[in-house]
């Protein structure tokens, strides 16, 4: 039988979805040659080559997709050991951490800390606040425990590391200068803006979700300014520099400036949670993802109001 090292297999896991050596070694906090050495074992051990060179790159292997494809299960069955045993020693205490993209910070990660606090005491929550894209990687590479994302940045959900809690469908709302034409309209849609200047960042989830809403609406938001920060885009819709899109929940609201709810086709932006796949077996991470539901539910509703 093939000797398996599972710290050499996460390694050969950790390349396949970093793509290079220089990457896999940055994400595990190793030197490129540690990696390639580590490799270069693991396909002595099991009897396979694993790499192949692809230019100045390499590549796995059919061999070591087939390795990999089996040793998912491995990895799954070791978050639920683990998560096994820390409900066994801790009962429903241990730690959580969080990785959240900033409106969620305030919007459903603060509220479900305060209500854990009340009811499950001994459940700790670490938040690290990060963009949407970057709480998967993260996840994936152990540094959270939980993401809460947007299903826009999310993995396919055939993805077989992660498992995927739907918590929100979150409308956007547009944001308009005080004497906007339209700020008192008795019905608004996006198409009606479409000759307005958009504020809304160069890059990123919110760029895109910008450009998605505007463009599913008929039109290409003309971008009159970029901006990442709500502060600095709420600033500039008061000063009529433009209008915006500005997500329910978001915590940024701003004197002078008037938020409009769209119709009935207004866009939204869907938030997820996620957990590496097995985990959610673990009574600390189950009770922060309950939490997280039972902020989302009224959220939702509020929203659907």
């Amino acid at each position: 039988m093939a000797e398996w090292d599972l710290r050499k297999l996460r390694i050969l896991r950790t390349l396949r979805e970093r793509g290079t050596v220089t990457a896999t070694a940055e994400a595990l906090h190793m030197t490129p040659s540690a990696v390639s050495q580590q490799l270069t074992n693991l396909a002595a051990q099991l009897g396979v080559p694993l790499l192949e060179a692809q230019g100045r790159r390499v590549r796995l292997t059919g061999a070591a997709r087939l390795v990999l494809a089996h040793t998912e299960a491995v990895f799954e069955q070791l978050e639920r050991a683990d998560a096994a045993l820390a409900a066994y020693a801790h009962g429903e205490a241990g730690e959580v951490r969080v990785g959240a993209f900033p409106t969620a910070v305030p919007a459903l990660v603060v509220p479900a800390v305060r209500a854990l606090r009340a009811s499950h005491p001994q459940v700790t929550v670490r938040v690290r606040e990060a963009e949407a894209g970057e709480a998967y990687e993260l996840l994936a590479a152990g540094e959270v425990d939980l993401a809460l994302s947007l299903a826009a940045e999310a993995p396919s959900a055939a993805d077989p590391r992660f498992t995927h809690v739907p918590l929100l469908a979150d409308p956007l709302d547009v944001a308009l200068p005080p004497d906007h034409p339209l700020a008192r309209a008795a019905r608004l849609t996006l198409t009606d803006l479409a000759a307005e200047p958009w504020i809304f960042g160069g890059s990123g989830p919110w760029s895109d979700i910008t450009r998605r809403a505007c463009e599913s609406a008929g039109f290409s938001p003309h971008q009159g300014h970029s901006a990442s920060g709500w502060t600095a885009i709420l600033a500039m819709v008061e000063a009529g520099m433009g209008v915006a899109l500005v997500p329910r929940t978001a915590a940024a609201r701003r004197e002078g400036v008037v938020m409009r709810e769209l119709g009935a086709d207004r866009p939204v932006r869907h938030v997820v949670a996620a957990v590496r796949k097995g985990a959610e077996a673990g009574a600390a991470a189950g009770r922060v993802l309950e939490a997280l539901r039972d902020v989302a539910g009224p959220a939702a509703g509020a929203a659907r109001a």
